[in-house]
């Protein structure tokens, strides 16, 4: 009998164990958390020294004049005072706005400027060296923001700049590797080699007196240091004597500009994004409602049938992308069309979850009647409820390649993101038309997109990446991962990411990331996948609201990038 109760014990035992015994929850990977304020950036030091910024009671425009220079220290392979880019906001009242200081075309520009006796472009006169530099709008830009927004002097957010390019920033391992593979293109188009050339390794601190020297010159005499003083002369002595064609009179002209953002609904979510000359905003708007109608979340993260709709929402946008957009001071661009429902409903009828649709079919959508990697992007939201995107950038890496060496930083690429001949590709493969073709003071197209959205009338997030082409693609995902997917930021920024562009018709997927069933899948559809050969698909930068009213900071892991907050 005792030996019967015994095992029946035994028995019951094991039984309850193996019913109670369920796989580990796993516990959410969350980015930082602040209370009050927080900045997302590329770097420690960038977002340190915003962050200090608002400690001291400055808002989040002055935060943003302070990490955009920090960044043109610490990051130049993105980071400028030679460049330009795009800033969306939203203040605490829910008054929205967007800056364009996005570089323009000197004014002895041409529509063939990079063309050959055939007719055919010379892709290394758009991209390398003098003849590829746009003006640039970030000095402008930032003067911009503060004069409209700060609260707080110049000196005191600029000081904090010069003393970071005077004592030096440690190189990071990362920051080596790029040094290294751009090496022979620094010495081709520069006739000395140029600081981050001597030998510097991972740890060492790199020094920037030149570019101290520059800012203290802004500091004491303002914008119109850049575009009218001193280091605009230099500025334009430098280009001419290395052949290119931007002068005083360029400098002098260049103004940012205020813009009005796109704004749309996706569900229960106002999106405010970047308007033209960044497509941003508007190819944004056209593959989420597109998508919208189906049921993602049931459908899954990065499965089968999520993957093919966001795919084909991208391709029939980035084909709109190539025919219709530019510069609105240029060109008349069908805003409202491209983003209406019923035009976006259209352009899906030819969709089917059974094969996928090729490019080759897929044209620019009949309206009646009618880029780059190496960015860089950050988020900041401020204690009185205060938030900005801001992406900006020298297009390539480190630009044109061109180092003004007295002065302290490269020079933008910048000219290669208009179209040099329509219906060719830039650098990241995108094709451009009329739209974008070249003209004397007029803006490039770019694929740029800082982003805010609201929900319940209330901000909810800031986010934005670099990544060329990748970026709208990038920035899209991030939304999706946290509205669809219920992931945290830090899990939104984190997850693996694919991109389409319309042309070439390839979906790129991050290497060792995807299950290969399910990429058999896809190439078992039509789908013509590139994996192997796949760069980083973006690095966003977020920030999101949670509902106790605390912040959470989304810093991407595949870069050197930090969030810092109080």
């Amino acid at each position: 009998m005792r030996v019967l109760v015994l095992s029946l014990l035994l028995i019951l035992s094991y039984s309850c164990k193996t019913e109670t015994t369920k796989p580990p929850v796993k516990a959410p990977i969350r980015g930082l958390i602040a209370n009050k304020a927080m900045v997302v950036s590329a770097r420690a030091e960038a977002s340190k020294i915003g962050k200090e910024i608002m400690l001291k009671g400055g808002n989040a425009f002055d935060a943003m004049v302070a990490t955009e220079m920090a960044l043109a220290v610490a990051y130049p392979y993105a980071g400028n005072l030679g460049g330009g880019g795009f800033m969306v906001y939203r203040m605490a009242n829910g008054d929205i706005g967007a800056l364009d200081y996005r570089e323009k075309a000197p004014l002895a520009a041409s529509k063939d400027m990079y063309l050959d006796e055939n007719g055919d472009p010379i892709p290394e006169k758009s991209q390398l060296g003098s003849l590829a530099v746009g003006v640039p709008g970030t000095i402008a830009g930032i003067f911009e923001v503060h004069e409209k927004f700060g609260t707080l002097p110049i000196k005191e957010l600029l000081s904090p700049v010069v003393d970071l390019a005077k004592k030096g920033f440690v190189v990071t391992e990362k920051q080596e590797k790029r040094f290294q593979h751009y090496k022979d293109l620094f010495l081709k188009v520069n006739t000395d080699t140029i600081p981050i050339l001597r030998g510097y390794t991972a740890n060492d601190t790199l020094k920037n007196e030149a570019l101290a020297s520059t800012l203290e010159r802004i500091i004491e005499n303002g914008k119109d240091e850049f575009y009218k003083g001193e280091t605009a002369k230099k500025l334009v002595a430098f280009i001419r004597n290395h052949g290119g064609i931007i002068t005083m009179n360029d400098l002098k002209k260049y103004k940012a500009k205020w813009r009005k953002p796109v704004e749309f609904k996706y569900k229960d979510l106002k999106v405010i994004s970047m308007s033209p000359p960044s497509s941003g905003g508007i190819c944004l708007a056209q593959i989420m409602k597109m998508i919208e109608p189906h049921d993602l979340t049931s459908f899954g993260h990065n499965s089968l049938k999520t993957i093919q709709v966001i795919t084909e929402a991208e391709r029939r946008a980035y084909a709109d992308r190539s025919f219709y957009l530019g510069d609105p001071d240029f060109v008349k661009i069908p805003i409202d069309t491209l983003i209406d429902n019923s035009y976006l409903k259209g352009r899906m009828d030819s969709f089917s979850f059974d094969k996928a649709t090729l490019s080759s079919e897929i044209d620019y959508g009949q309206i009646p009647g009618y880029e780059s990697e190496e960015t860089t992007h950050y988020s900041i939201v401020d204690s009185f409820g205060n938030a900005i995107s801001v992406t900006t950038t020298l297009n390539g890496a480190y630009g044109s390649k061109l180092y003004v060496d007295e002065l302290g930083f490269f020079l933008n690429n910048e000219m290669d993101d208009f179209s040099a001949k329509p219906g060719t590709p830039n650098m990241f493969g995108l094709i451009g038309a009329e739209a974008n073709a070249i003209a004397p003071e007029k803006r490039m197209l770019s694929s740029m997109t800082p982003t805010i959205v609201e929900k319940n009338d209330k901000f909810w997030m800031s986010v934005g990446t670099p990544g060329g082409s990748t970026i709208i693609t990038s920035v899209l995902q991030t939304i999706l991962n946290v509205e669809e997917f219920e992931m945290t930021m830090q899990e939104a920024v984190n997850a693996p990411r694919f991109h389409h562009q319309w042309l070439p018709d390839v979906v790129v997927f991050e290497p060792n990331s995807f299950d290969k069933t399910l990429l058999q899948q896809l190439q078992s559809k039509g789908y013509n996948i590139n994996e192997e050969e796949s760069r980083i698909i973006g690095k966003v930068d977020g920030i999101l609201a949670l509902p106790d009213g605390t912040l959470e900071g989304g810093a991407d892991k595949r870069g050197d990038d930090t969030a810092d907050g109080f």
